[in-house]
């Protein structure tokens, strides 16, 4: 079962990918926002969509709050695209891993030219 809900995940990751790429016509989400990853339910009936993007918090609150809003043109595009019984109820979480990623080879790099120099 856990292999399915994996292929699962990553269909869902790929297709709101590409709906945000070439469907949404919102101006709130016209940066660079990438789909890190999607969590889905054992049943199938929620899964939590993480995204990221390079931005103040107020450009992520932002963000956050019209993916909330195009959650239901999301459901209805996945049930037109994937071949499931169930379409999971949706929810987007920021996933800050980019950012922490960035901060942490900063500190790593200021190390290194202490140590160094």
């Amino acid at each position: 079962m856990a292999h399915r809900i994996e292929r699962v995940n990553n269909l869902i990751r790929q297709e709101i990918s590409e709906l945000l790429q070439r469907q949404v016509k919102d101006p709130r989400l016209g940066n660079f926002i990438t789909v890190t990853g999607v969590s889905t339910s054992p049943d199938l009936k929620h899964a939590k969509v993480f995204v990221s993007c390079m931005g103040s918090e107020e450009e992520k609150r932002k963000i956050l709050s019209a993916l909330v809003s195009a959650s239901g043109f999301f459901r209805r595009q996945l049930t037109k695209h994937l071949r499931l019984r169930h379409i999971p109820e949706l929810s987007f979480q920021w996933d800050d891993s980019i950012e922490r990623g960035a901060h942490l080879l900063e500190l790593i790099d200021r190390v290194s030219l202490d140590k160094g120099g």
